[in-house]
Formats: C-alpha cells, structure tokens, sequence
C-alpha cells in the first residue's frame, strides 16, 4: 500500500537547486546567471566568488547547493559537472512609497526574484 514514488523532475544525470525570496530584481539577477550558463562548475564558483555584484554570493550558495545535490542525492561525478541551465524569475514586490511634492506619492517598488540552477553530469571528467 501506500504512494508510488514521484518521478523525477530532472534527467538521470543532472541536478538542480532553487532559491527564492532574493532581494534583487530578475533583471540584474539574470546578468549572474548569464555568467555562469554553460560553464564547468568550477569556473563558474570561481567567476561567482569574484564578481563585484551583490547577489552573486547568494548565486554561488545555490550553485553549491546543486553541486551538493547532485554528489550525496544522485550519485554524480563533481569533477565532470557543467551549469545546463540557469535561469530566474519574479518574485513578489514589496510596494513602498515616499511623499512628494504638491501632495502626491512617488511609488517606490522592490522587487524579490528567485533562482533556479541545474547541473549536468559530462561525458568526460575535468
């Protein structure tokens, strides 16, 4: 008795790990995740521990956290990983507002976005 098993939402070689609620827009969030797309892991930890944006440490905790994943869950080679796909989208938005002149309101948005990294296993080892 009992459920079956859900069926993974990844391939057999491939991991991923998702962060939500970044306080940062998608926009600037992509600019990171463009970076890292489609290079070995250790490059892209490497690019991400030295950039000079300020989400990109929140970036290399989420790529950790796949290369994590992707060793202890699913068995996979760390040397030989690769970022397969990274991408972003939006979050909410804290709305906030500040007086302006003639009694108006300028509206002040901050937007949260959230992150998704998936890590693929190569033929080949580093």
């Amino acid at each position: 008795m009992g459920k079956e098993k859900n069926p993974r939402r990844v391939a057999e070689n491939e991991a991923m790990a998702v962060a939500r609620m970044l306080r940062t827009s998608p926009q600037k969030l992509n600019l990171v995740a463009g970076m890292i797309r489609g290079k070995k892991v250790e490059k892209a930890l490497a690019d991400l521990t030295f950039s000079k944006r300020r989400i990109a440490g929140e970036v290399k905790k989420v790529l950790q956290s796949a290369i994590a994943n992707a060793e202890n869950n699913h068995g996979l080679d760390v040397d030989s990983l690769i970022v397969a796909e990274a991408w972003c989208g939006k979050n909410l938005v804290m709305k906030r507002g500040r007086p302006r002149a003639r009694g108006r309101f300028g509206k002040i948005m901050k937007p949260f976005s959230e992150i998704t990294i998936k890590v693929r296993q190569t033929g080949e080892s580093a």
